[in-house]
């Protein structure tokens, strides 16, 4: 996906003047990295507010005015983040698909045996639906609104996420084709995806723990029956 730009912070021109700056700066004055800091929490507080409100109403039905209203600034000063709403959605999906790509290779990276690999990358996809049920649905809604070059790395980043699925899937059923097990993680991660907005019904959704164990049994049993 098409990394999305925000405006730089100015580079001082050497190091000698940023040392000059940064002495006869007020004691109070952020530095550069509290201002780094504060730029990358409003950054992240934009992208988790249009979450929530493209899987509300839409990506058609938000406006960057809306985005700014939902964190307390106004629309134009999204701009200071991204160059426009289209890179706020890039952002979200890329995000998604590139946060469970980096935990996926952590978990399999840790786990001692393909058995114990299997459910890692299933605890890990379950944080992931039920932390992130937004994103989900506004992946499984919004995707097409993406540019080809973004879309294209959206992609990517998910074939590389399945194929981990399927290696140790292949190691634990060897006497299944490829085609199969591939089948068989791609119907997991819609069991798993689906459920967490499902299971919103106020006042009888389960707990979180019991959803948890609910999913990960129902996955190993899809995947290894």
């Amino acid at each position: 996906m098409a990394s999305t730009l925000g405006a730089a912070d100015p580079v001082p021109a050497s190091a000698s003047t940023a040392a000059s700056a940064a002495a006869s700066a007020p004691a109070s004055a952020p530095t550069l990295t509290e201002r780094s800091r504060q730029k990358a929490d409003r950054r992240a507080a934009i992208l988790g507010a249009a979450a929530t409100l493209f899987a509300e109403r839409g990506y058609a039905g938000v406006t960057i005015e809306d985005l700014g209203a939902a964190v307390g600034v106004s629309g134009p000063a999204v701009y200071r983040h991204f160059p426009g709403k289209a890179a706020v959605l890039a952002a979200i999906l890329q995000g998604a698909s590139q946060t469970l790509l980096d935990g996926a290779e952590r978990v399999l990276g840790e786990a001692p045996d393909a058995a114990a690999m299997l459910r890692s990358l299933i605890a890990h996809h379950v944080d992931f639906a039920l932390g992130d049920a937004d994103v989900i649905l506004v992946q499984d809604r919004e995707l097409e609104q993406l540019d080809l070059g973004a879309r294209h790395e959206v992609r990517l980043l998910q074939r590389r996420y399945v194929e981990h699925w399927v290696d140790v899937l292949s190691r634990l059923r060897p006497d299944r084709a490829e085609a199969e097990l591939r089948f068989r993680a791609h119907a997991a991660f819609g069991l798993l995806n689906s459920t967490p907005h499902s299971a919103r019904i106020p006042g009888r959704r389960p707990a979180d723990g019991t959803i948890r164990g609910i999913l990960e049994e129902m996955a190993w049993a899809s995947l290894m029956s």
